[in-house]
């Protein structure tokens, strides 16, 4: 069953209350998504260490209750950004993120680190997810950048790693969270210094939910996930009044038998679409950059043919300065011949 859901664990029918938030992590395997996670939670749940392949291996979720009574939901992510790994599979796992969130996202934290420079594989990434999901989802994105160890070691702030050669994409994603972003040092012994990272990163989550009137993020595949839950409850509720009625055990199981394969198939055409979605989100995407490259390659063929007809130019200005001045010393030897 998807999302660790099954047939006797109700969806939370009623709104989310204030103090709960539920945020999901993305980002490239080796960025400390789990690590990222561990830290929120104040404790060691997701499995990290470093590697280049992803340790965690499909979506999960974890709660705590933090500072005065908030509840936090984190969802850790294993190959979100690995789209290598099939439309099937990324499908799969967006259908189980968002029926472990079900009542929404309140913010997506994109998981970034300052040990390795941002490639175009996550700026690809980045932009199937705003294509999957909508351009909306960047309203609820925040940046986590990890290693600020690292940083730290080396006497520099983030604002001092940002400024030194800051790739255009990267900019332009923060350009996008507004500027939305924080540091975590995972590795860090000190409880006020990890206590400080997620009360900043609580106060831009916060700000986002602020920034959206207090919605979490939801889109159809919610509305339908939420509504195979609804039919689920009823259905469970009709076993309860089944069994009052003294129906027996085996006409019960079959009617368990019957809601469960009517919600699987439910889940099945909801994954079918997030598949689908994901394929024409991917391939508008493929479109778009062998469109940017063939514009990147026109404009540098335009740059070399300027920078041969300038060459060209420059040769030939070149040879009149040198005929002008054979001529004026020619001129120069007659006129001494005739005096």
């Amino acid at each position: 069953m998807m999302g660790g859901s099954s047939i006797d664990d109700d969806w939370d029918l009623t709104s989310s209350s204030n103090e709960v938030r539920t945020v999901v992590l993305v980002g490239r395997t080796g960025n400390g998504k789990s690590a990222t996670g561990n830290t929120i939670l104040g404790r060691k749940v997701f499995k990290s260490k470093a590697s280049s392949h992803a340790v965690t291996t499909s979506c999960e979720m974890q709660t705590t209750e933090l500072y005065e009574g908030q509840i936090i939901n984190v969802i850790d992510t294993p190959g979100l950004f690995d789209f290598s790994a099939g439309s099937e599979f990324v499908g799969k796992e967006i259908v189980k993120c968002i029926d472990l969130a079900k009542d929404g996202i309140h913010a997506v934290l994109v998981v970034l680190s300052v040990r390795t420079r941002f490639t175009e594989e996550e700026e690809s990434a980045l932009r199937s997810l705003q294509k999957l999901f909508g351009s909306k989802i960047v309203d609820y994105m925040i940046v986590v950048f990890t290693g600020g160890d690292e940083l730290e070691d080396n006497d520099e702030t983030l604002e001092d790693y940002l400024g030194r050669g800051c790739p255009k994409p990267l900019k332009e994603i923060l350009f996008l969270c507004e500027n939305r972003y924080v540091l975590f040092d995972n590795k860090t012994k000190d409880e006020r210094k990890r206590v400080g990272q997620v009360q900043e990163l609580l106060s831009f989550v916060n700000m986002v939910l602020s920034r959206n009137v207090g919605r979490p993020y939801t889109d159809e595949l919610f509305t339908e996930l939420k509504k195979g839950a609804m039919e689920l409850h009823n259905r469970q509720r009709e076993v309860d009044s089944l069994k009052l009625k003294g129906h027996s055990e085996g006409e019960l199981m079959e009617f368990k038998k019957q809601m469960q394969q009517t919600y699987d198939d439910q889940l099945k055409r909801i994954t079918e679409m997030v598949e689908s979605k994901l394929r024409e989100a991917t391939t508008r995407l493929e479109q778009q950059l062998a469109e940017e490259q063939a514009a990147r390659l026109k404009a540098e063929e335009n740059a070399m043919l300027a920078q041969m007809r300038s060459d060209d130019e420059i040769r030939k200005l070149r040879e009149h300065l040198e005929k002008a001045h054979e001529e004026l010393r020619k001129r120069g030897e007659v006129r001494c011949a005739i005096l």
